[in-house]
């Protein structure tokens, strides 16, 4: 089966009922999970698992959302650097690799289509990924 890898944005909408996006993210979610197995990284997971007490309660979470935590590969990483050495190069200010540099650089190295709905800077450094938003369009 295909995979798709997920952005934290889109699980946060899925899992905080968010009021704007929850209802496009959860369509998006159950249409790409037809044919796609869900994935998120080492990344999401951190970025997700600060709205649970435990670790026992994102675990189960994620099991009953049939998510996939895959490893991020080593050239992944590697590009997720060169990112954020050309983002700094343009005038970047932070000081250290952003999350979305290593969400990118997975998705790019690894061919996945990313379901995120903050696609602007996943497309200016990794321009090769496919993007899918939630809403209308998606």
């Amino acid at each position: 089966m295909k995979q798709a890898l997920l952005d934290s944005s889109v699980v946060l909408d899925l899992l905080t009922r968010d009021p704007a996006f929850f209802a496009p993210s959860k369509e998006l979610l159950v249409r790409w999970g037809c044919t796609h197995a869900l994935c998120i990284n080492a990344v999401v997971y951190s970025e997700i698992s600060v709205g649970f007490r435990t670790i026992e309660s994102l675990e189960a979470t994620l099991a009953g959302l049939e998510f996939l935590v895959l490893p991020i590969p080593r050239a992944a990483l590697f590009l997720a650097g060169k990112a954020f050495v050309a983002y700094r190069k343009r005038g970047g200010s932070r000081e250290s690799p952003l999350p979305d540099f290593f969400i990118g650089a997975h998705a790019a190295v690894e061919r996945l289509t990313l379901l995120t709905r903050d696609p602007a800077r996943i497309h200016r450094e990794f321009p090769t990924v496919e993007i899918v938003q939630p809403g209308p369009t998606a």
